[in-house]
């Protein structure tokens, strides 16, 4: 009697994703893959960088999750190896409001394949990112990600990958303009139609006739410490890290404030009464 063939060892599980919105996102501009991409780190940190730069926009990068995704490192030693891909300029953690309200907050994380100094992340996270910044890149951008998950969303809007690329450009004005991934998403979808023959031609008009202002407010971004989570805002957190986190001393002990000094009548008034006493 034939043998049934033993079932083969199931994959291991991907590397698992972030809700929706939060996660990796991948900055933009960085020079393309290569070999020896993080042979300037330590060993450990180099493998997590290593890690962290192929896995898919979005997938989660907290330090539980790489602890347990890569269990030859606990999770101190991850935490010790963010921060210093952290000073070395290749990883940010910010958080980003939802809507015009401070009561919602998308934890979002960055990380970037090329090295970059505290000036350029301050600007990047202050939605200025420097025009000399070559615009070719692996990963494609949010706002591309955005147009393709469209159909999930509702599939009468299921966009071709030609689609989302002929879009890209104009759903990225909606992000520089203030708008998140979320908002845009609700704007293309919101009351359409039963039926939707072109959702290429219908997405493009949606995007020109419903662009916001250019004098929306900027959304208020907050850097967090790699090390122990406290915000702030980028020109405050160049580095990524605070004082404490880099191992530097907070400053000297704080000196007592000088006295206000005394107004010249008041001098005297004084100066008169102690005389008196020793009269």
């Amino acid at each position: 009697m034939a043998t049934e063939e033993p079932n083969p060892a199931l994959p291991a599980p991907a590397h698992p994703m972030a809700k929706p919105g939060y996660g990796k996102h991948s900055a933009p501009g960085q020079a393309p893959r290569r070999k020896g991409d993080f042979d300037h780190l330590p060993v450990r940190e180099a493998y997590l960088a290593a890690y962290i730069d192929r896995l898919p926009e979005g997938t989660a990068i907290d330090i539980k999750t790489l602890a347990r995704e890569q269990p030859r490192y606990g999770q101190q030693a991850v935490q010790t190896a963010l921060n210093s891909l952290t000073a070395a300029g290749h990883y940010r953690r910010v958080r980003v409001p939802l809507g015009d309200a401070l009561t919602q907050w998308v934890f979002r994380t960055y990380f970037s394949r090329t090295a970059r100094d505290a000036e350029w992340w301050t600007r990047f996270l202050s939605g200025d990112v420097p025009e000399s910044e070559p615009t070719a890149r692996e990963t494609r951008s949010e706002a591309y990600e955005t147009l393709a998950r469209l159909g999930a969303a509702d599939n009468r809007l299921a966009l071709s990958a030609a689609e989302c690329a002929a879009l890209e450009e104009p759903a990225a004005q909606w992000l520089a303009r203030g708008a998140t991934p979320e908002g845009l998403t609700r704007a293309l979808t919101a009351g359409l139609p039963d039926q939707v023959y072109s959702p290429g031609a219908f997405v493009r008009r949606r995007l020109r006739d419903k662009l916001p202002p250019r004098s929306a407010p900027r959304r208020q971004i907050l850097v967090e410490c790699t090390g122990c989570g406290v915000p702030a805002l980028p020109e405050r957190l160049p580095a990524g890290l605070c004082k404490a986190c880099r191992g530097q001393s907070a400053g000297t002990a704080a000196q007592p404030a000088p006295a206000a000094a005394l107004p010249p009548h008041e001098v005297r008034r004084k100066v008169a009464a102690l005389r008196s006493l020793t009269a």
